[in-house]
Formats: C-alpha cells, structure tokens, sequence
C-alpha cells in the first residue's frame, strides 16, 4: 500500500490548485469586464418615426376675376415690351383675355 501524506499538498496538488483559482479569477474578471463593456455602450433605441409634415395651408381665396385680368393684361404689356411678344401675339392673346 501506498503511503499518503497529509497536510500540505505536493507540487502537482500545488500547480493544479493554483490553476483552478487562476481560471475562476480570470472567468470573474471577463464576466465583470463584460459588464462594464455592455453599460459602456449606448442604449440603442427603437427607431423613432419620422416625424409627419403638416398638411398644406388650404390654397389662398382666388382673386376677383377683374384683379386677376388686369394682372394678366399688365404681365402680357410687359412681355410685349421685352420684346417677347409680338403686337400680333400680344393682339390675339389679348383679345382672347378678353373673350
């Protein structure tokens, strides 16, 4: 029979001991490292919606019809006066402002 020793462990007992404590320090410290890392890291969000545009102003009272054939005849004087129109063109578009 063999003789077993007790009280302090022999060089392998040692080495093995100190390998079990050193691996649960090191799964500790990548645990704890972990965590850190995870609250270091910003809260990601849910994707807020875009934001809806109003809906367009109702479109402005149309004018009278005698402010808007005025402006009309005074927009067709000015190209007239450009040189954009012609006395004929200017002519016929007038007479049909007028019609």
């Amino acid at each position: 029979m063999g003789f077993r020793r007790m009280g302090r462990p022999g060089l392998l007992g040692t080495a093995a001991r100190t390998a079990v404590v050193v691996g649960t320090a090191n799964a500790v410290t990548n645990a704890q490292s972990g965590r850190r890392r995870a609250a270091q890291q910003p809260v990601q969000q849910a994707p807020q919606p875009a934001p809806v545009a109003p809906p367009p102003p109702p479109p402005a009272a149309a004018p009278a019809p005698a402010n808007d054939l005025i402006a009309q005849l005074d927009q067709l004087a000015q190209l007239r006066a450009a040189g954009v129109l012609t006395d004929d063109e200017f002519a016929a578009a007038k007479a049909k402002l007028l019609a």
